[in-house]
Order: structure tokens, then sequence, then C-alpha cells
């Protein structure tokens, strides 16, 4: 029983070693083609620095980072990408089933369902940014091209460990399970695979230490709901939409 334990047990250490040098290997490599995005908030003690490398699959797509209380409680998004953000997408809607070749407006529920109801329920707003209520709490940028360095200070609201999350989503992406055919639904077209939910937790108390952020589960393939999904057996490609993204709390210099 102890020799099948061992077996068992030692690829799994390797699998976890070989994952953590790989991507502090491409933290080093990359720096020189990084883009900077320095984010509004609080100046502190303390700030957070988000680092991002693109996976295979990665093709432009929508996500938001944000804040909670280990509990769960929202506290404060940092970045939402343009298009959610504002509601204005690449092709209006003309109806449900047919866009406009120009910039307009758009509701697409599905995108970011997790965050959309978070943020709604919290704040008390409208559950879809849009051109009369867009996302005014958070920075709103486009979709950056590859890796990405954000650095922003740490919300007041943060007086002890908390949890940072991410929420990403990109259409067009089928596979054999999240087929065009699985549900007759407008809003489902416009997503594929649905969002997929990364987290990690911080202590301000342990300032240098960085942690990568795991994916807990996905988003309604059509925004019906808030829920938390945490079967991912289905989704494929989409998990190589980025190669990971990690954040380090770092001491703001004096």
């Amino acid at each position: 029983m102890k020799t099948r334990l061992l077996i068992f047990l030692l690829p799994a250490v390797l699998l976890i070693t070989g994952v953590a040098c790989s991507q502090q290997k491409k933290l080093g490599e990359s720096e020189s083609q990084i883009e900077t995005i320095i984010l509004d908030g609080p100046v502190g003690q303390q700030s957070l620095q988000i680092n991002l490398e693109k996976g295979r699959y990665h093709n432009h797509p929508t996500f938001a980072l944000w804040i909670e209380s280990l509990d769960g409680t929202y506290v404060k998004t940092l970045y939402v990408t343009r298009m959610l953000g504002t509601g204005i997408y690449g092709h209006g809607a003309i109806n449900q089933e047919k866009w406009d070749t120009k910039p307009g407006p758009q509701q697409r529920p599905a995108t970011l369902p997790y965050w959309l109801h978070k943020r709604s329920a919290a704040l008390n707003v409208p559950l879809l940014p849009s051109t009369e209520n867009p996302v005014t709490d958070a920075t709103i940028g486009a979709t950056p091209a590859g890796a990405f360095r954000m650095e922003s200070g740490l919300p007041a609201a943060v007086d002890g460990p908390f949890r940072i999350l991410m929420e990403i989503n990109q259409p067009w992406d089928w596979n054999e399970f999240w087929t065009n055919a699985l549900y007759d639904d407008p809003d489902y077209r416009t997503s594929c695979q649905p969002s997929l939910v990364y987290a990690g937790m911080l202590d301000p108390a342990q300032s240098g230490e960085t942690i990568f952020l795991n994916p807990i589960g996905h988003g309604h393939f059509a925004g019906w709901d808030g829920r938390l999904y945490t079967d991912l057996r289905s989704i494929t490609t989409a998990k190589d939409i980025i190669d990971f993204i990690s954040v380090k709390l770092i001491e703001n210099q004096k």
C-alpha cells in the first residue's frame, strides 16, 4: 500500500513544481513584451501587481478583475474591459440574432454573469452596463493584446485577508460539448463555452508573496443567474485563453 501511494503522489509533486518553474520563467522571458497598465485607486502602504500571460487560445477576451472578502462579499472592481463596461460592442445589435456592421449598443448577459450579478447586487445598479449606465466604479480599458502587468492601489476597505478574482470569456469558442446546437438561446450563442472564474487569496500581512489564481468554476451559459458552477469537465480550450495570472502585494516606497 505504501509503495502504491508513492507512485501516485510523486508525479503530482513533479507536476506542481514544473508548472511553478515554467510560470516564473515566463514572467522573466516576456518582460520586454509586457504591457503595463496603471489602475486608479487609493495609494496606501501596499499595492497590487497583477501579471497575466496569454494562452494559446487567447483572442481578445472580455474579463473583469475584482476583490471580495473571504466570505464572498463584493468589495471593489479593479478593471473591466471596455465593451462590457460601456455596453458598446464592435457590432451593434439590430435584433437578437442580427448584428450591425458598425459599433453600437449590445446586451450580453452571458459574457461575465458571475461578476455582473455580484456587482449589480452589491451596488444596486442595473445588471448590464450601458451607455446610460456605464461602469464608473472601476477602470475601463481595452483588452490587452497579450501579456500585461497591472498595478493598483489596495482599496481602503481591505483590512485583512481577501480574495482577488477574475472572470474571463471569449466568444465563438465552441467545443464537442458546448456546440452551436446545445441550447436554442441567442445569449448562449454569444458566449459558447461559458465564462471561467479564477480566484486566489492574499493576506496584507504577507507582503511580497506571489500567488497564482486558479479556476474555481464557470458562469451560467446564457447569463440567467449569478451562480458559480464548479464542474469544469466540459471546459477545454477556454482553459487556455490565459496561461496564468499571478498577483503580488508590494510595499509602496515612502
